[in-house]
């Protein structure tokens, strides 16, 4: 007998193997930076080197309705993402590239009407079919509201646009997924496994209800909706249990399209998802590790056939560093390549079917995953359950519970909080050189062309195209055909974004900071505790108050929200106001409160702008005394810039230790008042600390 033979073709037993291979998944990255010229060189190169579809990445302005001279839109432009202000940006972006041929997926949300507007231009200008482009608007505001932080109007209004969009794509653009149900931004908010595949089925029923009771989708046509429905989930580094909430995801999707909606064709109920494994799981402290780590979540959604991403896009190792090179993006390609075609995966059936394992860890998930949809259904469904703060507070408290594990040694992540000791890693040897760096002037060149714009096209079409818009937000009107006219007539994001804000209004989503449970029976917080209340005695206040502030258009809250629970468990009166903040109004908010501390936390890359602000704005107020910390994904070089300008302390994801930042928060007041900073002998020093940011942006 040949030992070396594969199992199946061995005398005497079934092949085991597929009839046919099957067909790789979509592999893309997740790309967009600069400018649209910029952005479209990358996607060439990334296309030329075997990615299989693209992954549009929009900047900050972008994706939260502002166009690059807005004053929320300072030292944002083209930082997370391509800055598209108009039809010519997008014409630019796509320059080259037939998106007749090409699998194009937009993150974008509160303004995906008006992104796919100008893609649908772009297309049929290039001589595209519409009804044959394939790709995907994430058009899923809910999580915004929970995690992400780029919502524009209220829940109800927002989730009208959403069934416009998924109604005008069923009718014209049949192979497009019109909604991408986001349960990846909500696992980095917190959530658990149960939580994920609960919170995002609620809001998948949200949307199909909202279409269905919008009247614009025949009954008989309820089985072509929940067929263009597709779901964009998150996969960490447990792989074996995110295989099995896959699973569940796909059971649970089932159940509720055949009993709520009665859809009969199996493969209309088919659980459709791509993903991008864990970003906020990767490391500044020994990112190498970060490589094995994608690879790990990557064979979360691959291993089962049966709940296998239909598209694949992978961070680098060096997300938390700052933004990935070109190589760092071909490298993350790459794992996806050779797992695809040199390994032997893509032969086989499903191989965990019958795994008494697999099957009790998938009933578990369904279980809890069914009662909290449940409850979510019972409040009146996922707006109310937003509008209430039950979702966000929901989040807040379970991701509490996972830095307490982290912090306590519970949940290891090795080289953060167990094996630190390391040699120097030749991957960061070049320092700064080891992540890509935005061009400063892209702003400045973003601005002067968006002027130039406004000022060579036709006015009174513009006014007539606004005009439309907003009496068609005041009626029950479809909004994708006045937004198509915005879009031939020249408007830009930032005003077609503004007509509805005149019609709709801007909201402010709860932070659930009043939910949150704090660690308890920390020893080390009781110590702080005792030193907070000891600094508040000595400067003669009742608490020592701390001002948590979010500038500019950063809406990844989640480490700021982490830092204010631990701060308030320590006895801080905590000032928390949420995202989307100016300078202005982040100095005006520290004067009147009276703080004694102001925390600044920027995920972006916009520190070098957003905290300069701030500091001149308290020079102004007449209080250059207020001491100013900051969080955020700042390279070394940004951090000794920062300090020079005045920043009293500057914190990086590989700190993580909540107490201990609070902590040093303690000694940054003590200092700037004049108090003794050193500790009475027995007593703790400082731990580390990092709650203003976690890795990743």
């Amino acid at each position: 007998m040949d030992e070396k033979a594969p199992p199946d073709s061995l005398p005497g037993t079934p092949s085991r193997r597929l009839p046919e291979r099957d067909r790789p998944w979509v592999m893309r990255t997740y790309a967009g930076h600069s400018s649209a010229a910029a952005t479209n060189a990358l996607f060439r190169r990334n296309l030329a080197k075997g990615q299989t579809g693209l992954s549009v990445a929009f900047d900050l302005p972008t994706q939260t309705g502002y166009d690059p001279d807005h004053e929320l839109a300072t030292g944002e432009v083209g930082r997370v993402g391509v800055p598209v202000a108009h039809l010519g940006d997008l014409r630019a972006l796509f320059e080259g590239i037939p998106l007749a041929d090409t699998n194009t997926s937009m993150t974008i949300n509160a303004p995906a009407m008006w992104l796919l507007a100008l893609y649908g231009t772009v297309a049929t200008e290039q001589g595209a079919d519409l009804a044959t482009c394939v790709g995907t608007t994430q058009n899923d505001i809910v999580k915004e509201y929970l995690s992400r932080g780029t919502y524009i109007f209220p829940p109800a209004a927002s989730l009208r646009l959403t069934a416009d969009v998924v109604a005008y794509a069923l009718r014209e653009m049949p192979r497009w997924n019109p909604v991408n149900i986001c349960s990846y931004h909500l696992q980095e908010a917190g959530a658990t496994p149960v939580q994920e595949v609960g919170f995002a089925l609620a809001t998948a029923v949200a949307v199909l209800d909202a279409v269905r009771d919008s009247g614009q989708v025949p009954a008989d046509r309820m089985g072509d909706l929940v067929g263009r429905v597709s779901f964009f989930v998150n996969a960490g580094v447990r792989f074996v249990e995110e295989m099995a909430k896959m699973r569940a995801f796909g059971r649970l999707w089932d159940e509720i399209t055949r009993e709520r909606y009665g859809v009969t064709d199996p493969k209309q109920r088919r659980f459709r998802y791509g993903v991008q494994v864990n970003s906020l799981g990767l490391t500044e402290a020994q990112p190498e590790n970060n490589v094995q780590r994608i690879v790990l979540e990557m064979l979360g959604v691959t291993l089962s056939r049966d709940a296998r991403a239909r598209a694949v896009q992978l961070p680098a190792w060096n997300e938390a560093l700052g933004l990935p090179r070109p190589w760092d993006q071909q490298w993350s390609l790459r794992m996806q390549q050779v797992l695809a075609h040199e390994s032997d995966l893509l032969d086989y059936p499903d191989l965990f079917d019958g795994s008494h394992v697999v099957t009790a860890l998938v009933d578990g998930i369904v279980a809890g995953a069914r009662e909290e949809l449940a409850t979510v259904l019972g409040m009146g469904g996922v707006v109310a359950a937003v509008e209430t703060g039950y979702l966000k507070s929901a989040l807040v408290a379970s991701l509490a519970e996972r830095r307490r594990r982290m912090e306590s040694g519970a949940d290891v992540v090795v080289g953060v909080n167990r094996f630190t000791e390391t040699e120097p890693s030749p991957l960061t040897e070049a320092g700064a050189n080891a992540v890509e760096t935005v061009d400063p002037a892209a702003e400045a060149v973003a601005v002067a062309r968006v002027r130039e714009w406004r000022a060579a096209r036709d006015t009174a079409a513009v006014d007539a195209a606004l005009a439309r818009l907003r009496a068609d937000a005041a009626t029950t009107a479809n909004l994708v055909p006045a937004t198509y006219e915005c879009v031939r007539a020249g408007v830009t994001t930032g005003e077609w974004a503004g007509a509805l804000r005149e019609v709709f209004g801007e909201y402010r989503a709860p932070t659930g900071l009043s939910g949150a449970a704090g660690v308890g029976g920390d020893a080390t917080l009781t110590e702080v505790r005792e030193r907070v209340a000891t600094t508040a005695r000595e400067l003669g206040s009742g608490r020592l108050r701390l001002l948590v502030g979010k500038p500019g258009l950063d809406g990844h809250s989640n480490g700021a929200e982490q830092i204010a629970v631990r701060a308030r468990d320590a006895g801080f009166e905590v000032v928390y106001q949420g995202i989307r903040l100016t300078a202005g109004q982040i100095v005006a908010a520290a004067v009147e409160e009276d703080v004694d501390l102001v925390g600044l936390s920027v995920l972006s890359g916009s520190h070098l702008a957003a905290v300069p602000a701030v500091l001149a704005g308290l020079r102004a107020a007449g209080r250059p005394d207020l001491p100013v910390v900051v969080g955020g994904i700042v390279p070394p070089a940004d951090a000794e810039h920062l300090r020079a300008a005045g920043v009293a302390r500057v914190f990086t994801p590989k700190d993580f230790a909540l107490t201990g930042i609070v902590d040093e928060l303690v000694t940054v007041i003590r200092a700037a008042n004049g108090l003794p900073t050193s500790r009475p002998v027995g007593q703790p020093g400082r731990g580390r600390g990092g709650g203003l940011v976690q890795a990743g942006a």
